[in-house]
């Protein structure tokens, strides 16, 4: 179901939370910038915090002990790269008391980890929400982002206002591990269509149509779309500054073969993202790919 500029009529915004975060990499950063714009208080957590962080200059608190940065923040936002760093960074939140806080992970993770601190979380008297989110930096930037939620929808009821500074709408999918599984499903579409994308190109190239050319065909196509009109400068250019890293893309398509879906186009979507990975292209855009099917 989508819930879009919805703000319940129960939600006071006078009465502020604090906010904060765990994983300021490419996303958490503008994410959370977004937050401090919006003038919302904003604590996160960083070992080094000697370390300059942007977000420090917008009025945002660094807070280097993991325990003190918990029983200062009321709702936590995550965006951290894998499985394992999720997971390590849970089970030490979970040594302190974290009863009635909200946990928010936007990181892409497995559905079955997603579940497991669901329940974890729950099992310590707070709650936990997978809220992953579908677009990458620039609309991390421009708070134009999906997100994909599961958990209890009282509690995602009580978030949406912080969506809604991050995200043009949000759809809430059913219990913990929802938003995950909704999440890989989209990755994966993106990894089939940039695949194709690249391969069209190159069948093209290899029979006498130039680049320019294609890619104005499929963009003025049925076929053209958003995705094809970002990545067209990279094609044209070849080069690959990374909106999002292929490394991220190989993983999420690796979770979704983990988490059951095992069809021959994945397969081969899987081995052209890893041999890409192999060639050196792992932290070049995923549209790199073309050079691995070159």
């Amino acid at each position: 179901m989508l819930y879009y500029n919805y703000i319940p009529q129960h939600t006071n915004l006078k009465e502020m939370k604090t906010l904060g975060w765990i994983g300021l990499g490419n996303m958490g950063t503008p994410m959370a910038t977004n937050l401090l714009k919006a003038e919302y208080p904003v604590n996160f957590y960083r070992r080094d915090i000697a370390k300059v962080s942007p977000l420090s200059a917008l009025g945002a608190v660094a807070i280097d002990n993991l325990q003190d940065f918990i029983h200062q923040t009321d709702i936590v936002f995550f965006t951290l790269p894998d499985d394992k760093v999720v997971e390590q960074m849970f089970e030490n939140i979970v040594q302190t008391d974290v009863t009635d806080k909200i946990f928010v992970n936007s990181s892409t993770i497995s559905p079955t980890l997603a579940e497991k601190l669901g329940e974890l979380i729950h099992a310590k008297g707070a709650h936990y929400i997978d809220a992953p989110v579908s677009g990458s930096v620039k609309p991390a930037i421009d708070g134009t982002l999906l997100f994909l939620v599961g958990g209890d929808k009282v509690i995602y009821e009580a978030i949406i206002p912080y969506l809604e500074v991050m995200g043009k709408s949000h759809y809430y999918l059913g219990n913990s591990g929802s938003g995950s599984k909704a999440k890989l499903a989209i990755n994966y579409y993106m990894a089939v269509v940039v695949q194709g994308l690249a391969e069209t190109v190159l069948f093209a190239e290899e029979n006498g149509v130039n680049r320019e050319m294609m890619t104005a065909i499929i963009n003025d196509s049925a076929c053209g779309s958003g995705m094809s009109k970002i990545k067209t400068p990279s094609i044209l250019n070849e080069e690959y500054p990374a909106a999002f890293p292929l490394k991220f893309m190989l993983k999420d398509i690796r979770l979704a073969q983990d988490a059951g879906w095992n069809t021959s186009l994945v397969k081969s979507t899987e081995e052209a993202y890893a041999k890409a990975s192999e060639d050196g292209l792992a932290e070049n855009d995923l549209m790199a790919v073309i050079k691995a099917i070159k």
